[in-house]
């Protein structure tokens, strides 16, 4: 299911969004009405707002908008709300300041869900701070690593340190407990949670230095925590006392009622 400001959306309504790709989003799993971070991912979508449109956005509008295309949905989806201006155009983006709410409805994995294969691609996100629908350099990223037989690609940076993942954060597990790649990256609502639930700390990590330690994962709303089993041709263990007491703290957060 699909809406534009509380309406069915039509394919006319959408076709800026498709010519242009300028907006942000935010994705949630709901779990029975209940969404982790709510409150963290409606300030993502308030500050990417004003980053990318210049302007405030009414949260309690996507809220309500966003709970209307789930009415009807039992147990677990990822609700993605994406803003963006149907009347932006290309040669005056400046001037896209109406931003409307378009809310998709999608089904969601089990969790926890299984260990993943990732392959190291060098890549940058523009402007890495914002969820933005600029994703066809991820996915890019992500098809190269798909063909050459992983699951996903894993993001070094100009400066051959490991940043993030394609549509998620990574972090690492080794002789000092969790280490968060200090890097340009975009700062997840999953990562946030977690980065509460005990110590940790950020520390810029070369490949070789990611590949060394004792486990990794990767992070974001629709995985939880999901183990890495190798970077590349280096095999990760997916087992951890660590990943383990992540993993169930995650899944132990109590989801505030979208």
């Amino acid at each position: 299911m699909a809406t534009l400001n509380g309406r069915p959306v039509t394919p006319e309504a959408l076709e800026t969004l498709g010519l242009t790709n300028y907006g942000h989003f935010t994705s949630m799993r709901c779990d029975d009405g209940r969404v982790r971070g709510l409150s963290l991912h409606m300030d993502r979508l308030v500050r990417d707002c004003r980053t990318v449109f210049g302007t405030d956005l009414d949260t309690d509008q996507v809220r309500d908008h966003a709970r209307q295309a789930i009415a009807d949905i039992t147990g677990s989806c990822v609700v993605r709300v994406t803003i963006f201006d149907p009347t932006t155009q290309l040669a005056h983006p400046n001037q896209a300041t109406d931003p409307h709410i378009l809310v998709t409805v999608r089904p969601a994995g089990d969790l926890p869900m299984p260990p993943i294969r990732v392959k190291s691609v060098r890549y940058e996100r523009d402007l890495p701070s914002v969820k933005h629908t600029g994703l066809f350099g991820a996915l890019h990223a992500r098809r190269t690593a798909l063909q050459d037989g992983y699951d996903d690609a894993l993001f070094i940076g100009p400066d051959d340190r490991v940043s993030e993942g394609g549509t998620w954060n990574v972090a690492f597990i080794g002789p000092d407990g969790i280490v968060w790649p200090k890097a340009d990256i975009l700062p997840g609502v999953t990562m946030a949670l977690l980065q509460q639930l005990g110590q940790h700390h950020t520390a810029p990590l070369t490949l070789t230095e990611a590949q060394g330690m004792h486990a990794a994962f990767a992070t974001n709303t629709s995985i939880g925590v999901r183990p890495l089993s190798a970077i590349d041709d280096v095999a990760m263990a997916t087992e951890h006392p660590v990943l383990t007491q992540l993993r169930d703290a995650y899944l132990a957060i109590p989801g505030e009622r979208l």
